[in-house]
């Protein structure tokens, strides 16, 4: 419980310093006028309260990924402690918050706009792509998921129960993304939300009541991993791929634009944006401890359950059994709103990202229909496929695993250009390093997983050193090229 409570106080320490550091850094404009008030349509450009938009992006980035990346991630050891703790701080929140500002500094410009204008056109055509696939990847994985686990509350699981919630979910999906954002997603995100807080919280209390024996740090990071072989996977590059949304996630920069087109003024973007993924790391670091307890400390056998229980099963089994009837309530909020609260913003999101791309305005509800249609139907095919194959889901979900950090990368590189070009100095190592290191981890994970080339996994720290060393290499290449021609031009 050490480790934990140390956990928790260097997050928040990390939100009242290092945040600070970050938001001087960029230097928010609280005269400058914004989307929200330039480009008001009413439909996705509208100022909200300051405290509804971080309702809103604290929901639309969390969903289940600080939940069950969590409790997937905490079958490692103390060390998932660590990568919440130092990945939110000097990564996750970081990569947000350059996210959101340099969207309100580009007009509300999604994630393809921003690296297409600092990283070039190429790569801008080539993450329209990678952002349209990833954002189809999570919203049919939150269509599926909570299908599955309404099936299976109201009905016996079978294919036909679940292909009924699938039909239900994707019908709200419709709405949600084709209504303006105060509609829906300005009046029900803020409670559950709340909800999702309030179950953090009371898992927490609950934690501070039993003080169970968690292991530590100073334990070894890896040991608990060898005693109870929960995982025989890597810690590098597997758990920075486990635990994403609790610690960095590249989803979220698709989700950043959606709310830099709803602030009033640039100077919360710091609480709204770096803050919500501090957030997020409090609910992942309280649910990574209470998974320590069911895997290490006997939690398992106490609820009723066993060691191979899937994310949802923990998470229904430790509420139930903790907060009684209200944790049975908010753990269905947990494993059935949240992500069903995640997917409708992605295809919101990929909307969005094809409308900027094609010039197209969004105001009129036909031209959101447009766009809309062939989302939701390159999403039913997916669907299909999960379904159809045994399989299916499992390799879906690490496709999405893999493309998300990789999103990520892309966008700290965005942010680090973007700081090469406007601040100069060596300020740009605020997102230089963590650049580097979630690029390393994603080469690497390609390289070794059953999805990739499926390469040795001793070769794990090699690829990863040397995909760190070469992307640094050729970094400052493009610095000094840079200066070069700077210097040319002056002659």
């Amino acid at each position: 419980m050490v480790s934990f409570l140390l956990s928790i106080v260097a997050l928040i320490l990390g939100y009242l310093l290092y945040g600070a550091f970050v938001e001087r850094v960029f230097s928010p404009d609280p005269a400058a006028q914004t989307p929200a008030v330039r480009k008001a349509d009413g439909v996705d450009f509208i100022a909200l309260p300051s405290w509804k938009v971080f309702m809103i992006q604290f929901l639309n980035i969390a969903g289940t990924g600080p939940i069950f990346g969590a409790i997937m991630g905490a079958k490692f050891g103390p060390a998932s402690y660590l990568w919440i703790v130092l990945g939110c701080i000097f990564a996750g929140a970081v990569h947000d918050y350059m996210c959101g500002m340099l969207s309100m500094r580009n007009d509300g410009a999604g994630f393809p706009v921003l690296v297409g204008k600092y990283l070039g056109n190429t790569t801008k055509n080539v993450m329209l792509v990678f952002s349209l696939v990833l954002l189809l990847l999570v919203g049919t994985v939150f269509v599926y998921s909570p299908a599955l686990i309404l099936g299976d509350i109201a009905g016996d699981g079978s294919r036909v129960s679940i292909m009924i919630w699938v039909g239900v979910i994707f019908l709200y999906y419709v709405v949600a993304t084709l209504l303006p954002i105060d509609k829906v997603i300005g009046r029900i995100y803020p409670l559950f939300a709340f909800a999702l807080l309030f179950m953090a919280a009371a898992l927490m209390v609950c934690l501070f009541i039993k003080w169970p024996s968690l292991p530590e740090i100073w334990d070894g990071l890896g040991g608990w991993r060898e005693k109870t072989g929960l995982v025989n996977q890597p810690i590098f590059p597997c758990l920075f791929i486990t635990i994403a949304c609790g610690a960095i996630s590249g989803f979220h920069a698709t989700q950043s634009p959606l709310m830099a087109r709803c602030l009033k003024n640039e100077k919360m973007g710091r609480p709204v944006f770096y803050g919500s993924m501090i957030t997020e790391g409090l609910v992942a670091l309280i649910w990574a401890a209470v998974s320590s307890w069911f895997f290490f400390d006997g939690g398992a056998a106490e609820v009723g359950s066993n060691l191979s229980a899937a994310a949802p099963t923990v998470v229904t089994k430790v509420s139930e059994s903790w907060l009684g009837l209200l944790g049975g309530i908010l753990a269905i909020l947990g494993v059935v709103a949240a992500p069903i609260t995640s997917g409708d913003t992605a295809f919101r999101s990929a909307r969005l990202i094809i409308s900027d791309a094609v010039k197209l305005e969004q105001k009129a509800i036909g031209r959101r229909l447009l766009i809309a249609i062939p989302i939701f139907a390159l999403s039913a095919l997916l669907l299909w496929y999960s379904i159809a194959d045994s399989d299916g889901f499992n390799i879906i979900w690490r496709y999405f695993g893999w493309a998300n950090q990789t999103l990520a990368s892309f966008m700290l590189w965005t942010a680090t250009v973007y700081l090469v070009k406007k601040k100069g100095g060596a300020w740009y190592l605020v997102t230089l390093l963590p650049a580097l290191l979630m690029t390393s981890v994603c080469v690497t994970f390609i390289c070794v997983d059953k999805i990739g080339l499926r390469l040795p996994q001793v070769w794990n720290y090699s690829i990863g050193l040397i995909t760190f060393v070469i992307s640094a290499f050729l970094f400052y290449l493009w610095i000094i090229l840079r200066k070069h021609k700077s210097s040319d031009n002056v002659r």
